[in-house]
């Protein structure tokens, strides 16, 4: 039997005709899975001393200040899951789907919004009564298998806005006042400098630490939300840090970088 294998083969060889083996071109392609990602850029001049703001993010966000006399936003969207190279033109189809969007309103205020697909509307039912009734659906993930890593930097001593859906919130090195509210994840925000301030931080179901001595207090009975409060004097800058389920960390000193990209 092997020999006549070999003669099959050695005859389709003269012929110039091979059979695929294992290993071929089409196996090779395939490769080991890996999540696939997409990187944009936009830097606009902004004038120090105005408002940002940031809506709806999802994700890590890391917001930074700097000293030069503008904004820069860099995203990046890659998929949550791992994909085989044939895969990646489906893989990476979503990301249109999740928009990212920046405008600047005014020479004193930006804007840097994510829009995520509509989620599914009611559904009708009918009973066998006859009765016709309305149900919500569960609320689907419509965030498309998509995660979003943002890099914001702005000019300093600008007045930050910040709604967070979900993730993780990086912010450091802004003098201006500070608004953060975040659904659920982790937020740290950096104070640069003593002061003065004055900080108001609460969670409903998680926890709050400050470098700061200031007053804490938990939030009920059952140990599952904490409010933070400090104020060094009149005129403080305003820091109000609000978390549905999740930790706020206050730190003050110079900035070290998020801790996911250790």
């Amino acid at each position: 039997m092997k020999r006549r294998l070999a003669a099959i083969l050695f005859g389709l060889s003269v012929m110039g005709t091979t059979l695929p083996l294992s290993g071929a071109d089409g196996l090779d392609e395939k490769g080991p899975k890996q999540s696939f990602e997409v990187t944009s850029t936009e830097r606009v001049p902004f004038l120090p001393g105005g408002t940002i703001r940031l809506e709806r993010s999802y994700g890590y966000l890391t917001v930074e200040g700097w000293d030069e006399p503008e904004v820069e936003v860099t995203v990046t969207k890659s998929t949550d899951r791992f994909y085989g190279p044939e895969h990646k033109d489906k893989a990476e189809k979503p990301f249109d789907q999740i928009r990212v969007v920046t405008e600047r309103r005014s020479d004193k205020e930006w804007v840097t919004s994510t829009a995520t697909p509509a989620r599914n509307s009611l559904f009708t039912s009918v009973l066998p009564s006859g009765q016709i009734i309305l149900t919500w659906p569960l609320p689907p993930n419509n965030k498309r298998g998509v995660t979003v890593e943002y890099i914001v930097h702005v000019p300093r001593d600008s007045r930050l806005v910040v709604h967070h859906d979900n993730g993780y919130v990086w912010v450091s090195d802004v003098t201006g006042d500070i608004e953060v509210n975040s659904h659920t994840g982790d937020m740290i925000v950096m104070l640069p400098d003593p002061g003065p301030y004055s900080i108001d931080a609460r969670t409903r179901l998680g926890r709050v630490s400050s470098d700061l001595t200031g007053n804490v207090k938990i939030l009920s009975q059952f140990l599952v939300g904490s409010h933070f409060a400090y104020a060094s004097q009149a005129g403080a800058r305003r820091i109000y840090l609000r978390m549905g389920r999740g930790s706020i960390t206050i730190k003050n000193g110079p900035p070290s970088g998020p801790f996911w990209k250790d």
